[in-house]
């Protein structure tokens, strides 16, 4: 394959299966002069698994700032690096951002090599809609921003994709039943693509019974795919929003009664604004 001095290759690797990765993927990997990978352990399976004796170097949150210097030196030099991280594609909850964002601005090439990635695969098969969603990774490790988060997130209306540890997993999703109602539709799914892959399709507070009576399912990586919120009915909103506006602009100016109202509604300040405009108009007629 045609290779490029000076280049940093994105290389995807499988999420479990060691059969999803491509020859584009196996050939970079064997052509460059050196690996950079999350879990040298992990990575250093894969290769050897491929046959591929390319050195291999940890870069990870701990150490990724220091080694941006000295790696971009090595890009300068005409190396050819490769960057992967322990499953599916690098920098979607992973590290190397801060390694991509500096080799972007000192005009460095920095080069995809597709494949597979949890959230993508998790959406095929999800049930959701996929026309828009959003990637949240990991939420809060703790329940009180875990739950602000969620709070934060229970009027989005796209498709949401969260990741989660298995020691978590059962507390994110009764947190999910709370906050965006047990009725909101959503799939589990744990070890994609791997021996024990599992899907499960139903309601947040059926989804979250069902792996509390199943220890055994509290196991391994999570994706869980949650339908958005249904959109607003702009009249009963605007009704809500009124009556809040009503109480608050008898005890405060207009500007503080739109904020404290915006805040507390979740609807856009530029919205209430107009809403409190109209109000007035009403009242001085």
């Amino acid at each position: 394959m045609s290779m490029t001095a000076g280049t940093l290759y994105i290389v995807s690797t499988p999420i479990g299966n060691l059969g999803d990765i491509s020859q584009r993927a196996l050939d970079t990997l064997a052509a460059v002069d050196l690996v950079l990978a999350e879990d040298t352990r992990r990575s250093g399976r894969l290769l050897r698994h491929y046959g591929i004796r390319t050195p291999l170097l940890a870069v990870h949150e701990h150490n990724e700032r220091a080694l941006v210097d000295k790696l971009t030196r090595r890009l300068q030099a005409g190396e050819q690096l490769a960057l992967i991280s322990d499953a599916g594609t690098p920098l979607i909850s992973d590290p190397g951002f801060l390694l991509v964002r500096e080799l972007i601005r000192q005009g460095e090439r920095v080069v995809p090599i597709p494949g597979a990635s949890a959230v993508i695969c998790a959406l095929s098969v999800a049930g959701l809609p996929t026309d828009r969603f959003v990637f949240e990774g990991f939420l809060p490790a703790r329940t009180q921003g875990r739950e602000k988060r969620l709070q934060q997130l229970a009027r989005e209306t796209r498709t949401l994709v969260f990741y989660e540890a298995p020691h978590r997993v059962l507390d994110t999703l009764e947190a999910l039943a709370r906050c965006f109602g047990p009725g909101r539709l959503a799939t589990v799914m744990r070890e994609l693509t791997k021996a024990y892959e599992t899907l499960r399709h139903g309601e947040l507070q059926a989804l979250s019974a069902w792996l509390a009576a199943e220890p055994a399912q509290q196991r391994g990586e999570f994706v869980i795919v949650v339908a958005g919120a249904p959109e607003a009915d702009d009249t009963e909103e605007d009704g809500a929003v009124r009556e809040t506006l009503q109480l608050l602009l008898e005890e405060l100016p207009l500007s503080q009664a739109v904020d404290l109202t915006a805040r507390l509604s979740g609807v856009k300040p530029n919205r209430v604004y107009r809403l409190a405009l109209t109000m007035r108009d009403s009242k001085g007629d």
